[in-house]
């Protein structure tokens, strides 16, 4: 028998069956698998294809329930069988499928998380209907109609259609084949390439960027509006074949045809009528660069891409690789990424979609109700029932057809796009729905309400990708109308110009600009950051001083306005605190931080957006907002924007702190967090990612678990560590080492130079050399002499760092850089101070996979990537060694880099920690023990690695990679077991182990404490930690040191007159210390607006009110400022920024 003649006998089979559910179901699912020639359910262990499925939904109280799906494939759909009374078209026929589709999801949703949701949801009503509702990200989003809500009801007569039948086996068999998104990507990627091929090429011939942009613009359109039959069908890529070996008539002919496209009727190009177009899209046709002279070979890539099926182009990437493609460098310098739909829709989602979808459903209930009223009356009495049920989903229509989205770094409108096509869904079940109470709406064009790209509002400054911005949202709304209504539906003119894309600044307006000039009347300029010359002597690369770009003053700078929106979402450029001035110039930096004073100056670039989106959603005027930022925002400067905004009365709704990314452009690894803010309090959804592997496309498919909870500042859920506070007990140990700026402070293991001038170079370490091997590089370290006495003393030595570091930092924005170029950029006096008296200190690397501590000898400098601790005490080694401490670092501090490595802040990680103490069960014996266990860690781990054990292989990550691997209990792998032997590994694990019962002990906490548990505990203690030292009471660890009186602040350092002593740490340098962190006071500035923003920042940070003197602590300075304090407060609390206490003190308002 032929497969139709199986189709038209199945149809016949089952056409007007009336049997129970239980009696069919099995059996139609049988036969429908045969007719498809798929393989049919059959129980195993693995549970993974068969009938009646058991599920087990979890319930909030902790209690559980047990389900069964009719019939479930993993990694394909769940599929819910119904046998309805009503027939179909009635209003209890909606009703049960309706019902039947929520319990197919949730079934969906109860499914065990190692097996994931499937991508097809399949609701049947036995030998009637089948239904099909798709979620392809498998994020937890909600299955919407596929493939869109005018067609995913396959009626059992449409079996007989093979392309149904197909549709349906692939569901069975390949359901990502039926991914739009993948099925386009590829073409996408072809179209793009093409056309980068040719805008290089129209480039190399001298046309202008923009001119080649605007003319690819109108092609694309064109071949875009060809294969959905706008223009006749083969119209463009005739043209085009036709006058290839002419160019100067194609040129022609183009020009005809887009001015005839601008305002519609007979075109003479194609010899017949086109619609009009309108837009801005296609005017200008008597200007330059309008139609451009092609070469024979540059129509033939044009040809090319003319070929491409432009209905599969997926609008939600094509416009960002046709950005690239026209200028590959210019987003990517200003830090924009490319975001795979996968990602966009997770955000997307929960921002927009998730709420407007809440909305719906009361609406449906509500109209169900009606309806379900309107069935028991007759007559009027019915008709005006339906019709209040009918007002229900209009009303809710109206509301979804007046939402506003703004995205407000919208790039080239994927974000927008994206959230476009779900809102044209959720429509499309609207007016279903609608249609099932009997309304009709004949025309879904401009003259009826409709969802139109008038909601979706963009602000970008990229003119290039503003434009392409909408043109990418015209083709992907064309492309939804006319798949769901056809093309004769669509009503002229076909393009308006909303101008909904601003292109602009999003965070910055201002009156004017000027060029910068310095106190002498010149111009300021700086070095503009890529250009070089070959040094004479040195023959190396050095900064070009000729190459200038100059500085700009903003007048009247202020922030920038955003039009009104419901939902505010998107993906703002990743530019780091310590890369702005870099990348957006010295003056635009100055005068966006006066604007945007509630940010604190060490925030990334990305928190001006934050801020000022958390800021709507808290006033009222946003729904929610949903950003993309680098996973640095759980990172102290930017967690006070989040944690400022959840004082604010508001929560955050979902979060992901981290999660993976590729950036296109320059094929990079980066990490990314995801933040949802909803206004007052509530709790969230935390999604941890649990899985990476790489796509098809270079991007990362992840698999991500979900808990709910209150999120706090730091993205977490649980013990909130972020509102912990810095102790004083903790203060003035620890800091980060120097930072030389300046290859010419190198110095190799075998240069002459170290005996030739002993004293001046010294041996410098770095975080590779305690994980990996310990290189043996020095550095001339001038720290305590003036130049002429570095000159005099140790020529050999200046004449090094003359040539090889003076080049570099002469074209330094920083004074003290230039100044002080002999000079490490940061040496650190403060962190000298503090070993001075010491024979050893502590030091763990900043950023590194396992966090270990150890000592390094007095005279070793330790550099900016490691953290050092001004104690000897091997009780102090031993608790910051615990798996205790460990743990507290990695919820207190971030992952940074490619590999997310843990990255230990010493202000969030140290200087929050509260030791054990006698309060806690802390003894003498068990300090004396702590003590003696971390001796022998540090002990055994130099023994081992030591070149004396001849162990060359073998390194403290390598030790630590086996560590681990024996906790988690796996088998070593060979390699593994050669380090077990060689480092004595098992040796190191019974230490461990002994080290974290001794901690464990310290803190009165029983073996079996949770990391939870354990933080929960930490927590606690930091603020009974902190209301003692409010007291008085202060638990110092080094307290003949920490107490004894400061350094005068107008001291100069050894051997320097008062001029030369080295500048402060600014804000904003990757060397900057934390203001709020009173182990590295800030100085006090010399702005009388600085000053407040200073201290009002300083209130806000702290959990607990600080009096005048606790205040002026935090802070160093000269002269008689702290006598300015209590003026400066009264003037905050007379803003209503902070207010005094009955006690004297004060506290930031919140």
């Amino acid at each position: 028998m032929k497969p139709d003649d199986d189709a038209r006998a199945f149809i016949a089979r089952w056409q007007g069956v009336a049997a129970s559910e239980l009696a069919t179901a099995q059996s139609f699912v049988i036969e429908l698998c045969a007719l498809l020639g798929v393989e049919r359910p059959h129980p195993s262990a693995a549970q993974d294809y068969m009938f009646e499925r058991p599920v087990t939904f979890q319930h909030g109280d902790g209690s559980t329930s047990s389900g069964r799906i009719d019939c479930y494939r993993r990694g394909h759909f769940v599929l819910e069988a119904k046998k309805l009374k009503a027939p179909g078209h009635t209003r209890g026929f909606d009703d049960g499928m309706l019902r039947a589709r929520g319990q197919a999801e949730g079934y969906a949703r109860a499914l065990p998380a190692a097996e994931g949701r499937p991508p097809f949801v399949l609701v049947v009503d036995v030998g009637n209907l089948i239904e099909v509702y798709a979620e392809f990200s498998r994020s937890g989003g909600t299955y919407t109609p596929f493939p869109d809500p005018r067609s995913h009801r396959i009626a059992l007569a449409d079996l007989a259609e093979p392309r149904i039948r197909q549709r349906l086996r692939l569901i069975w068999s390949e359901p990502d084949a039926l991914d739009p998104a993948r099925i386009s990507a590829q073409v996408t990627r072809a179209v793009s390439d093409q056309l980068a091929r040719l805008a290089r090429s129209l480039e190399d011939s001298g046309h202008a960027p923009h001119a080649v942009a605007a003319y690819l613009s109108r092609c694309l359109f064109s071949m875009f509006a060809e294969d959905v039959e706008l223009l006749p069908a083969g119209s463009f890529l005739g043209l085009l074949q036709t006058h290839q070996r002419q160019p100067a008539t194609l040129r022609q002919m183009l020009r005809i045809l887009w001015a005839d496209m601008d305002r519609g009727g007979f075109s003479a190009a194609l010899a017949g009528q086109v619609l009009h177009f309108n837009g801005k899209l296609f005017k200008g046709a008597h200007e330059d660069g309008y139609s451009l002279p092609l070469t024979p070979a540059q129509v033939e890539l044009l040809i090319a891409a003319a070929r491409a099926n432009w209905r599969e182009v997926e609008p939600a990437i094509f416009g960002t690789l046709l950005e690239r493609a026209l200028d590959p460098a210019e987003r990517h310098a200003l830090g924009a990424h490319y975001t795979p739909r996968a990602y966009v829709e997770r955000l997307v989602l929960p921002t927009v979609i998730e709420p407007l979808r809440a909305d719906w459903t009361s609406a449906q209930a509500a109209a169900l109700v009606l309806a379900h009223e309107a069935a028991s009356l007759q007559g009027r009495a019915a008709d005006a029932k339906l019709a209040e049920a009918r007002a229900e989903l209009q009303k809710f229509h109206h509301q979804l057809c007046t939402t506003r989205v703004l995205d407000p770094a919208c790039g080239s409108a994927n974000f927008l796009y994206v959230t476009l096509e779900h809102l044209k869904r959720l429509e499309g079940e609207v007016l279903n729905q609608l249609h099932e109470l009997g309304h009709a709406q004949d025309q879904l064009g401009f003259e009826g309400e409709t969802v139109t790209l008038q909601q979706l509002l963009g602000i970008e400054l990229n003119p290039r990708a503003a434009a392409l911005a909408e043109l990418v949202l015209w083709i992907g709304w064309l492309q939804w109308h006319i798949r769901a209504r056809g093309n004769a539906a669509v009503a002229e003119p076909v393009v308006h110009d909303y101008r909904n894309i601003d292109c602009r600044d999003a965070v910055l307006a201002w009156d004017a600009q000027e060029p910068a000039h310095d106190a002498a009347g010149q111009p300021r300029t700086r070095w503009d950051g890529v250009t070089y010359k070959r040094h004479p002597v040195t023959g190396e690369p050095v900064p070009d001083e000729a190459a200038q770009v100059p500085q700009w003053r903003y007048l009247g700078a202020r922030p920038a306005a955003w039009p009104r929106a419901d939902f505010i979402v998107g993906n703002p450029p990743f530019i780091g605190a310590a890369s702005m001035r870099a990348a957006l110039g010295d003056g635009y930096v100055e005068a966006l931080r006066a604007a945007w004073p509630e940010v604190p100056e060490s925030s990334d670039f990305v928190m001006y957006w934050w801020q000022r989106a958390a800021r709507q959603v808290a006033a009222g005027q946003a729904r929610r907002m949903g950003l993309i930022t680098t996973n640095s925002l759980r990172q102290t400067f930017n967690r006070r924007v989040v944690q400022a905004a959840l004082a604010a009365g508001t929560h955050l709704e979902m979060a992901i702190a981290d999660h993976p990314w590729v950036d296109f452009a320059g094929n990079a690894a980066v990490r990314i967090a995801m933040s949802v803010l909803a206004p007052g309090e509530g709790e969230g959804e935390l999604l941890t990612v649990t899985d990476e592997r790489p796509g098809e496309f270079g991007e990362m498919q992840v698999t991500v678990k979900a808990q709910r909870g209150l999120i706090h500042a730091d993205l977490s859920i649980g013990a909130n560590v972020a509102a912990t506070q810095a102790l004083q007990s903790n203060t003035g140990l620890t800091f980060r080492g120097v930072t030389l700026m300046g290859t010419g402070f190198w110095v190799e293991p075998d240069d002459p130079l170290i005996a030739l001038e002993p004293q001046i170079v010294k041996p410098l370490r770095n975080g590779r050399d305690l994980t990996d091997k310990v290189r043996g590089v020095y550095a001339i370290d001038f720290y305590g002499h003036t130049l002429e006495a570095a000159r005099e003393v140790f020529p050999n030595a200046y004449q090094r760092v003359l040539i090889g570091v003076k080049p570099e930092r002469d074209q330094s924005q920083r004074a003290s850089y230039r100044e002080k170029w002999w000079l490490f950029a940061e040496a650190r006096p403060d962190m000298r101070r503090a070993l001075e008296s010491l024979e050893r200190f502590v030091v763990t690397p900043m950023t590194a996979k396992h966090r270990t501590f150890q000592y390094l000898p007095a005279g070793v400098l330790p550099d900016q990537g490691l953290i050092v601790f001004a104690v000897s005490d091997s009780y102090v080694l031993g608790v910051l060694s615990s798996q205790l401490h460990i743990d507290w670092a990695l919820a207190t501090g971030s992952r940074l880099g490619v590999g997310n490595d843990p990255r230990y802040n010493n202000s969030r990680c140290f200087e929050t920690f509260p030791f054990p103490d006698d309060d806690t069960g802390l003894t003498s014996e068990l300090r004396q023990r702590i003590a003696r266990l971390a001796e022998q860690i540090d002990q055994h781990r130099k023994r081992v690695l030591a070149p004396a054990a001849g162990h060359a292989g073998l390194t403290l990550t390598g030790l630590y990679n086996v560590l681990a691997a024996l906790r988690e209990g796996r088998a070593l792998t060979a390699k593994e077991q050669a380090i077990h032997t060689q480092g004595l590994v098992g040796v190191l694990r019974e230490l461990h182990d002994e080290l974290d019962a001794a901690v464990r002990a310290a803190y009165g906490l029983p073996a079996s404490a949770t990391t939870d548990d354990v933080l929960a505990e930490l927590v606690r203690l930091n603020a009974r930690r902190a209301a003692e030292e409010a007291q008085g009471q202060v638990r110092w660890l080094r307290p003949a040191f920490q107490q004894a009186p400061a350094a005068p602040a107008d001291q100069p350092l050894p051997g320097l007159a008062p001029a030369d002593a080295p500048e402060a740490v600014a804000e904003g340098t990757p060397d900057a210390a934390s203001p709020a962190a009173p182990a590295h006071r800030p100085p006090w500035p010399a702005a009388l607006p600085a000053q407040i923003r200073l201290l009002a920042d300083t209130l806000a940070a702290s959990a607990t009110p600080l009096s005048l003197e606790q205040l002026a602590a935090r802070f160093q300075g000269k002269g008689r400022w702290r006598e300015r304090l209590p003026t400066l407060l009264d003037t905050l609390a007379a803003l209503g920024r902070v207010q005094p206490q009955a006690d004297g003190r004060w506290a930031a308002l919140r």
